[in-house]
């Protein structure tokens, strides 16, 4: 699973994202809402992210993920975006591709943080 940090990363060619192209990419919902609902953004770049969140396997909200994220609130203080994605690669058993050290926080989480 990868966060949306990455795939801006991915967008704008850094090398950071160099050791997991090749790889099917699972997205949470809310990285699809904070790939494109972006205030302004030019049609041409939102086109772009468009295309990409289209090659990415999208993660619905669930009942399982929302209980996940309920549990790591309650836990810590984590924005509810953050805790979702996360809530997401735990349910699925995914490590989670990031370039936010915060993700280090949450228990059990097979964290994969870029390189930059």
């Amino acid at each position: 699973m990868v966060d949306t940090n990455f795939l801006i990363y991915l967008l704008n060619g850094n090398s950071a994202v160099k050791p997991y192209l090749g790889n099917q990419f699972f997205i949470s919902e809310v990285t699809e809402m904070e790939m494109l609902g972006v205030k302004e953004i030019p049609a041409t770049i939102l086109k772009t992210r468009a295309a990409l969140i289209r090659n990415c396997f999208l993660v619905n909200l669930n009942s399982d993920i929302k209980d996940i994220a309920i549990r790591i609130k309650q836990k810590i203080s984590f924005s509810l975006p953050d805790a979702i994605v996360a809530a997401s690669a735990l349910h699925l058993s995914l490590p989670l591709v990031t370039a936010d050290k915060d993700f280090n926080r949450i228990a059990g989480l097979d964290l994969r943080l870029l390189k930059l």
